[in-house]
């Protein structure tokens, strides 16, 4: 009897020294996943004048988070945010019809805001269209997020500014 529980009590012990061990093999670009998955629910801003509804979503088994943008007037777009390696991608649908892919440089710091750059664009007719080069994430605390979006249109670049508040978090 004695021995069972002694077995019980190491097998108990190794289980939870286990599992710490592989929560804290996350390498940094999860952590950032992570923080960036906490997100999911509903947020409320303006977009150039337009009430504006973020919706965060996880979805491909928790390997992407994915945003709908859902402006009051105009179109609808997505982003879908994944990690690859090192980094974090996130590849915008955009309602310019074309899909900017971007990705972090590699992942040092979880809690630092994320600078996804471009890499490429599809759907582009000419370079001189509209399309995003840049995207910022902050995460400000856990109900406000700001997004900084730089684009290029006819050679010539910019940069717009977003203020979002949740009003409805996600499910757990």
């Amino acid at each position: 009897m004695k021995r069972t529980v002694v077995f019980g009590i190491v097998g108990m012990a190794l289980f939870v020294v286990t599992s710490a061990a592989f929560a804290a093999d996350k390498i940094k670009s999860e952590e950032a996943f992570d923080r960036l998955a906490s997100l999911k629910g509903e947020w409320k801003g303006e977009i150039n004048g337009v009430n504006t509804t973020l919706i965060y979503t996880l979805t491909a088994n928790g390997s992407a988070l994915m945003e709908e943008c859902r402006p009051e007037k105009g179109p609808e777009m997505i982003t879908v945010f994944t990690i690859d390696g090192d980094h974090l991608i996130a590849t915008h649908y955009c309602s310019a019809k074309n899909q900017p892919q971007m990705e972090t440089p590699a992942v040092t710091d979880a809690q630092k805001r994320l600078a996804f750059s471009l890499v490429r664009v599809t759907g582009l007719k000419s370079a001189d269209d509209w399309h995003n080069t840049g995207l910022t994430v902050i995460l400000e605390d856990n109900d406000q997020l700001t997004q900084e979006w730089s684009y290029q249109l006819k050679g010539k670049t910019g940069k717009n500014i977003f203020h979002f508040t949740r009003v409805r978090p996600g499910p757990s």
